[in-house]
């Protein structure tokens, strides 16, 4: 297959969310006066993966997911926050971090030559364009998708109708989904006919109901997928 059109996540696919993640929380509770500690991390993990479930399913707003991740975590410890005022400052600090994935600038570089490349995100839009900025790939990139803005988010087949319908001359035989999350990336990939390329740095166990076309464990072995049929 002869991809023309790369359509690339953006969180722990191009750039390293998991430490600017955590950099960005222990700054958050330093500055309001708690140790940050593996427990409180775990706390807060369980809580903020239940919020993005939900999202993803469809039975919470954006808006529900953000401003109250931090209120349930800490009443989770008896301690009454300002879960929207933290998010802020949360957002703030997450906006300045911008940690790439091995490869990822080289990568974007040399695929920007020969193909269109785009961002679908379902992260927050001023968020996700500054860091793209500041990790120097916001250059390679014709558009940027994201689901604040479309006002869905992956896997949902509203939020790839949108990006293909909003990218000139879209040809879906020449499309390619490049992501690390099965659950959104690829099931949205499938769900939308549109082929992809699952980056499985992890060796996770594949799944049965939710197969991609390509699989790789590097972002380098993308050259050779998207390599032009000679």
């Amino acid at each position: 297959m002869s991809y023309k059109i790369l359509l690339f996540d953006l969180d722990d696919t191009l750039l390293d969310f998991g430490a600017n993640e955590i950099d960005s929380l222990n700054k958050l509770f330093h500055q309001n006066g708690y140790t940050f500690s593996d427990e409180l991390f775990r706390v807060y993990d369980s809580v903020n993966k239940q919020l993005w479930t939900d999202y993803e399913n469809g039975n919470v707003a954006l808006d529900e997911v953000l401003n109250s991740r931090f209120s349930e975590t800490m009443l989770k410890l008896d301690k009454i926050v300002d879960g929207m005022e933290w998010e802020n400052q949360y957002r703030e600090l997450l906006g300045n971090g911008y940690q790439l994935i091995d490869g990822a600038l080289e990568v974007c570089q040399s695929l920007s030559v020969t193909h269109r490349l785009f961002v679908i995100t379902n992260g927050i839009t001023k968020t996700q364009i500054k860091r793209l900025k500041q990790a120097g790939l916001y250059e390679f990139f014709d558009d940027i998708f994201d689901s604040q803005s479309i006002g869905f988010q992956k896997p949902s087949k509203a939020f790839f109708d949108y990006v293909m319908s909003h990218i000139k001359d879209f040809n879906v035989r020449e499309a390619l989904i490049i992501g690390d999350s099965l659950n959104t990336d690829i099931k949205g990939g499938l769900m939308s006919g549109i082929d992809t390329c699952w980056i499985n740095r992890k060796s996770q166990k594949c799944s049965a109901e939710i197969q991609s076309t390509h699989t790789i464990t590097s972002l380098a072995q993308l050259c050779y997928i998207c390599a032009p049929i000679k």
